[in-house]
Order: structure tokens, then sequence, then C-alpha cells
């Protein structure tokens, strides 16, 4: 059979982070759209607060009603920052998590829930860390409304974003949030990461299916279910943190407090509670899906094209 053949060997962990930010840059190009949705539903309880007014009642009605009144420009707004998190979040997040499990596995043949736990929750925090102002910038271009700010943008650009930011609110803006991100992403890394690994395994087990991409397939979008029912409110909380103009909340905790007098608990399931579960099923599952099918599928396209590449010759940007 012609074309891309299974790999004779594993991976290295530069080929890893290298096909997981490809695979993560490619799913946010798909469903950057229903981010930006999901963004708008989250901080639009600030604006009724200020305006009574509800613009936006469910993810699929948030972009038509964006594309119609902003235009469909404004879906894909903050994607220059978006591939920039992508680029750094993922390839750590991903392309890190097997070489850290096994670290902490220590040489052990079977490998624990615990252990499992650990490395996707010091992975996902590690990957925060690193791609913290790239997801400040992202949000705030996502979160600005034309209509009710006003034709000016806040940034003319993604440069001039990180510029401002770091001249008007110094390094803590620049990293604002950066603790609830941490805690949303270890959830999400653990509940997805670790939820991957016991689908797939136990899909195997029972023989519903062969170690092939549909069984990596539904893995992925089960796991991308449940990472996203978990995680949510700590999204929100991040969202609006990151959003908010300096002194407006004393931190995360009082964003979290005053969210909850003000709107209730449901609050912390904006973005896809008016839609059922259309936001967890169309944006977190086709987005974790790539992400995972690069390390499990046995033509493995990315990895093939990065070892078929001497990385040494791209500057060392990705031996290891």
């Amino acid at each position: 059979m012609v074309g891309l053949q299974p790999m004779k060997t594993p991976p290295s962990v530069g080929i890893k982070m290298a096909s997981a930010g490809m695979a993560a840059c490619f799913a946010d190009l798909i469903t950057f759209p229903l981010d930006t949705a999901k963004v708008r539903l989250q901080v639009q309880g600030e604006q009724i607060s200020s305006q009574g007014i509800i613009r936006y009642r469910g993810v699929f009605s948030t972009i038509f009603t964006m594309a119609r009144t902003e235009g469909p420009r404004s879906l894909y707004s903050g994607l220059v920052a978006g591939l920039q998190r992508q680029a750094c979040f993922a390839s750590i997040r991903i392309g890190l998590y097997d070489s850290v499990k096994d670290i902490y596995a220590n040489g052990a043949e079977t490998v624990g829930l615990g252990t499992r736990i650990l490395a996707g929750g010091t992975t996902g925090a590690l990957s925060v860390l690193v791609a913290q102002p790239t997801d400040v910038v992202k949000v705030r271009f996502q979160a600005h409304n034309r209509l009710h700010e006003g034709a000016k943008c806040r940034y003319s650009g993604t440069m001039q974003a990180y510029r401002t930011i770091w001249y008007t609110e110094g390094v803590r803006g620049l990293w604002k949030g950066t603790l609830p991100n941490v805690t949303r992403n270890a959830i999400v890394n653990c509940g997805e990461l670790v939820t991957y690994d016991i689908i797939k395994e136990s899909i195997l087990k029972y023989n519903i299916m062969t170690d092939n991409t549909p069984c990596h397939f539904a893995s992925a979008f089960g796991a991308g279910f449940c990472a996203t029912v978990v995680a949510s409110p700590v999204d929100v909380v991040k969202t609006r943190y990151m959003n908010s103009e300096p002194g407006y909340y004393r931190g995360a905790l009082d964003c979290a407090t005053r969210m909850y007098k003000q709107e209730g608990v449901m609050a912390f399931y904006k973005g896809y509670k008016q839609t059922n579960p259309s936001w967890v099923w169309c944006r977190s599952s086709p987005g974790a899906t790539p992400c995972h099918l690069h390390q499990n599928n046995p033509l493995k396209p990315f990895n093939l094209f990065f070892s078929s590449v001497d990385v040494n010759k791209l500057g060392g940007g990705l031996a290891v």
C-alpha cells in the first residue's frame, strides 16, 4: 500500500511536542468561532448587570448574531494569539505527558491512576505558566464587543496588545488569571488525558474495538466531554478575570464570589448550559481529538513529517 506507514521507532520528545502543537493549531483553526462564542457567553453576565440586555442565548445563536452584526471576521478575533497559545500550550501539555508519566512511574510496568493524574496536572500547570500571556491577549480580543464598546478595539494588533499590557499593567497583567488558569488546565489535563487513557484501555480490554483510529477517536471525544464538564466553572472565572480592567476584581476568588452572588450557580456554566451539551461536543471534543490522534494514529502524519526533517537544522528548537 502506497502512503504513510507506521513508524518503526517511537517518536522523540521533540517530535511529539512539535506534532502536538501542529495538531492543536489545526484544531483551533476549525473550532475558533466556537471558542469565541463561548467567551462572549461567559462575559455576558457582566454586561447584563450594567446594561440589562441579553444579546446571546446559546453557542450557535451567538455565532450567527456576531456574524450578522459584527461581520464574520469577528468570529476569528484573537486567532493569532490563539495559535501562539496552542503552539506553546499543547506542545507542553500533550507532547510532554507521556515523558512525565514515565518519569513518575519510575520504570513500573503498570501505571496507576494516581501517577497519571499527577503527570496530567504537572504538564497542564507547566503549559499554562508558559502560555499565559497569549491566553490573556486571545481572551481580550474575543471578548471585545464592537457594538457595546464602540468601533475602536482595545488593541490594534496582537503584538501591540502585548506591549500595551506590559506598559500599562506590567508583568502581572500578562500573567493575569494564572492561578485559575492553572487550576482549570490541571483539571482539564487530568480529566482529558487520564480519561482518555481509561476509556481507551477499557475499549481494548472488553474488545469493543481494536487499537485503531476509530478507537482513538471515540476515546478522544469521551475525554473532551468529561474534561469540559468538570472544568467549566473555573473556565468562566478565568475568562472574566483575565478580561477585566485593572482593579475591577480584587482577585479570582472575588470574581467567583461576585458571580455567585449576582448571577447564581449556573453562571459558572455559561457557554454550554443554554445549548445543552452542544458546546461540550462541538468545541472541546473536536479540539481534543486531533491532539490525541497525533500520538496514537498508526499513520501518525504529523510525527512522520517531523521524523523526515533533521530537527537539528531547524535551529535546535525541536531537538531534545
